[in-house]
């Protein structure tokens, strides 16, 4: 069985102005490519209100970026929030924003951290240092936070997120790459020992999402950010909003028959850059035409 669905009316592609032409054109950069017009995001909360009325939302890192993002819609669907961070006065900041916003208390209590560097230039202290944050502070919440709520009896939904990278390795943030498989593994492992607790556990897997936090140590002077969009097929780098919807759904009671699960959320990106051929979509009409003609001519092995 597939579904195929496509909207009513048609958008009108710039391709000189490389934006689209529509009702809406309120997201627009630079960078964009012509087709991220059909993959305009919506930003609204996706779940009905109330989906989440009585229950408790915990979300490390929840001061800023996407795990900011997570808790104003976690709040706006009525959980309670109690958000951790290592910065006291980001996370006083944003539970005051996210409480005005919503009407919902936000406690006081996301985390990950990496940064690019020459893998010969890491000494211990700056594997360490990632580890620690983005396995080791995972784990050790994971587990703590089980252990609890097993003795009270009560079934939770846990989310991790990760990144592309963590499924396929990658140079220049090994640290980070080896620490997020980790976490995955962890969750994999978890699904499977501890449902029998009425516990989920599931992972996002986002691609590029521009926030300050990560964008400040992954690309500093913005100078890959055109290369990083060129390799998606949707034209776009993703927003926070997109990952929070994704995130409460997994968290919701919508999502109970998902555990286990790792999601990737990249616009296509790991696919387009995974495929041994996909760099053929630079071909021109014309170029095509020539190889056409020589393949044909081609007789035999």
């Amino acid at each position: 069985m597939a579904i195929y669905t496509w909207p009513e009316t048609r958008h009108k592609i710039d391709r000189k102005r490389k934006k689209v032409i529509s009702n809406s054109t309120r997201f627009f950069c630079e960078n964009n490519l012509p087709q991220a017009g059909f993959y305009r995001p919506n930003e609204g909360v996706m779940l009905p209100p109330g989906s989440f009325k009585n229950k408790v939302a915990f979300i490390t890192g929840g001061g800023t970026g996407l795990g900011k993002g997570m808790t104003g819609t976690l709040s706006a669907l009525g959980a309670k929030c109690v958000i951790a961070s290592r910065n006291v006065e980001v996370l006083k900041q944003t539970a005051g924003e996210i409480s005005n916003q919503t009407g919902n208390e936000v406690v006081i209590n996301n985390a990950a951290g990496n940064f690019i560097s020459p893998s010969e230039k890491l000494s211990a202290n700056a594997w360490r240092t990632i580890t620690d944050i983005v396995l080791n502070g995972t784990a050790f919440v994971t587990l703590e936070v089980g252990k609890q709520l097993i003795k009270a009896e009560k079934g939770a939904a846990f989310l991790a997120i990760t990144t592309i990278y963590a499924e396929s390795g990658s140079g220049f943030v090994v640290p980070s790459a080896s620490a997020k498989a980790g976490v995955e593994a962890m969750c994999k492992s978890l699904a499977a020992e501890w449902g029998r607790y009425g516990m989920r556990f599931n992972v996002i897997q986002p691609g590029p999402i521009r926030t300050k936090g990560a964008f400040s140590r992954l690309d500093p002077t913005g100078m890959f950010e055109k290369s990083m969009i060129g390799r998606i097929p949707a034209g776009r780098l993703g927003t926070a909003g997109e990952i929070a919807n994704l995130a409460a759904y997994l968290c919701s009671d919508y999502a109970s028959w998902v555990s286990g699960a790792i999601i990737r959320m990249d616009g296509g990106e790991y696919v387009s850059m995974a495929g041994e051929f996909n760099d053929l979509r630079k071909v021109t009409k014309e170029q095509w035409a020539m190889l056409e003609s020589m393949i044909r001519k081609t007789k035999g092995s």
